[in-house]
């Protein structure tokens, strides 16, 4: 007996709030009729959940993803390759970048990140550019090469790391800025008590990608089904719901701005965020 057949998967792991489900799944359902038009075939019916994300962006099953640039430049750069950027209407981003908020509570008496030296540190993980890689960069530039702050605490995810900085867990962290507004609609509770200290350099928002395996013509025909889906009346919801205000086309090098900004902090003695 022949092997069952492998059938694609699409995964959308970064912006899955839970509150806001319903509207990543009609996102989904908009960029899967485009791709069926544009010709690709055995198009998943719905979108991949429960999986870590390293299951997804390593499966070889798989036909669509959204990741961030720091695992696509990093651990993740032979298994995927960015095709196109969302343009995201949130504070921080546009023309398809993004940038952090780095958030303490209103009471903190900081009013610069130099003024966290020897504070707490949340953040969601070390292979995060949003969360790790962009508050690596600025602290470098104050560090003096030694350590800043007396704790870094990995939260797992910006939801959690907004946690901890809310419940005095922790005095800082940097959330995308995406995440951050998100975050502010779906439930606003969880930034009530929260200020914004400053904003990140700005780098390339978190890219649609797909196997690096895939063909030339199967990159293109879902880059095209891609854009159309962003530029579709009927996934206008949606979008608005994600603050996706449109789609441009992406590629591997617009990002290695990010590994610029690793080997700066390293320079300056500042290998790891601490």
């Amino acid at each position: 007996m022949s092997a069952p057949a492998v059938l694609p998967i699409a995964a959308f792991t970064m912006y899955d709030l839970p509150e806001l489900r319903k509207a990543t799944d009609d996102w989904w359902t908009a960029i899967a009729r485009h791709l069926r038009r544009a010709g690709i075939e055995d198009v998943p019916a719905a979108l991949t959940r429960g999986r870590t994300v390293g299951e997804n962006w390593r499966d070889p099953a798989l036909l669509l993803t959204q990741t961030c640039g720091y695992p696509l430049t990093h651990a993740y750069a032979g298994d995927l390759t960015a095709i196109a950027v969302p343009d995201y209407r949130a504070e921080g981003c546009g023309g398809g970048t993004y940038s952090s908020a780095f958030v303490v509570r209103e009471e903190d008496p900081a009013k610069t990140l130099a003024d966290l030296r020897g504070r707490r540190a949340a953040a969601n993980g070390p292979d995060s550019q949003s969360g790790c890689n962009v508050l690596r960069a600025a602290v470098a530039a104050i560090a003096d090469g030694e350590r800043f702050f007396s704790e870094v605490l990995w939260s797992g995810a910006h939801r959690n790391s907004l946690a901890m900085v809310r419940e005095g867990k922790a005095d800082i962290a940097a959330l995308d800025g995406v995440t951050f507004a998100l975050v502010g609609d779906a439930a606003p509770q969880e930034i009530e008590g929260i200020r914004v200290l400053g904003w990140s350099a700005t780098t390339p928002a978190l890219p649609y990608a797909v196997r690096r395996a895939a063909d030339a013509d199967t990159r293109q025909r879902v880059t095209d089904a891609l854009l159309a889906a962003a530029a579709d009346p009927e996934s206008a919801g949606a979008r608005d719901t994600l603050r996706i205000a449109g789609m441009l086309p992406a590629e591997d090098t617009d990002y290695t701005v990010m590994v610029a900004m690793r080997e700066a902090a390293e320079a300056r003695g500042y290998p790891l965020l601490a």
